[in-house]
């Protein structure tokens, strides 16, 4: 039971913070848990008392997270303008593609040797993986590492500039499609209906080249929380985060639903 308070900074003192070397580079990853490894990655502008939930959610249900810290400040809630701050960093660094359509994010290639790291760490069939808003797509990217199974894409909203583009170079777009056939796999993915980050078209182009491995979930506007913090309140104007700001916490929410279909989903496909 989450009693953390979402307003304040979460000190995230029941993760164990790991500095972890991949390729020659380090990043802090948030770890907690025991079974099967899940990849939580983190939506703008960072790791949030929001982000946080979820992932002892995950945790709660049997898995053991990871969580790196890819931008913004460890457990804070950011006001609008550090928020907007992070995001603009975040889109010109060399390891996003936040305008590039048909290229992956240099970033992921470090998330596939963490989800190869965690696997040998914490054993199971495989790695699960979320991506959220900003990295929504990276895990579908990481199905290119073979021990992530239970790939879920929550509002993927790169590339910003092109509402029908995929964020992952072709090639590396066939090679999943070969897999999800090959070892029987599906895709999970989110969203709600008028979201102005993740429209209707993107889901539209994962169908159009996963077919029916791909299995988007569009949930009503009316479904989402309007209690929001500072930097969603000024600069997400559309319901978003399926289960992070905009889930509502009460038993028959479709948010609350649409969490349990992803715990449900890892634990289907990372189950020994």
């Amino acid at each position: 039971m989450n009693t953390r308070s979402l307003t304040e900074d979460d000190p995230l003192d029941d993760f164990r913070p790991r500095d972890i070397t991949l390729d020659g580079k380090t990043k802090t990853v948030h770890v907690t848990g025991t079974g099967p490894a899940v990849i939580v990655m983190t939506e703008m502008p960072g790791i949030s008392p929001h982000v946080a939930r979820f992932a002892r959610w995950v945790r709660d249900a049997g898995f053991t997270v990871y969580m790196p810290s890819l931008f913004g400040r460890d457990g804070a809630v950011s006001d609008a303008v550090e928020g907007a701050k992070v995001f603009q960093k975040a889109c010109v660094s060399a390891e996003f593609r936040a305008f590039a359509a048909n290229q992956s994010s240099p970033a992921t290639q470090w998330l596939r040797a963490l989800a190869r790291h965690a696997h040998d760490e914490c054993g199971g069939p495989g790695v699960g993986a979320i991506g959220m808003c900003f990295t929504g797509n990276f895990a579908l990217t990481m199905m290119l590492e073979p021990a992530v199974l239970a790939p879920v894409l929550s509002q993927p909203s790169l590339p910003l500039d092109d509402p029908s583009g995929i964020e992952m170079a072709p090639e590396e777009l066939a090679a999943v499609q070969e897999r999800l056939e090959r070892d029987d796999l599906t895709v999970l993915a989110y969203r709600f209906e008028g979201d102005k980050f993740c429209q209707a078209q993107r889901f539209a182009a994962y169908a159009e080249a996963l077919g029916d491995r791909f299995d988007g979930r569009v949930l009503p506007d009316s479904a989402a929380n309007t209690d929001l913090a500072p930097f969603f309140a000024q600069h997400v104007t559309t319901p978003h985060s399926v289960v992070t700001v905009h889930l509502i916490d009460e038993a028959g929410q479709p948010t609350v639903q649409a969490r349990d279909e992803i715990l449900a989903f890892f634990q289907a496909r990372l189950s020994a």
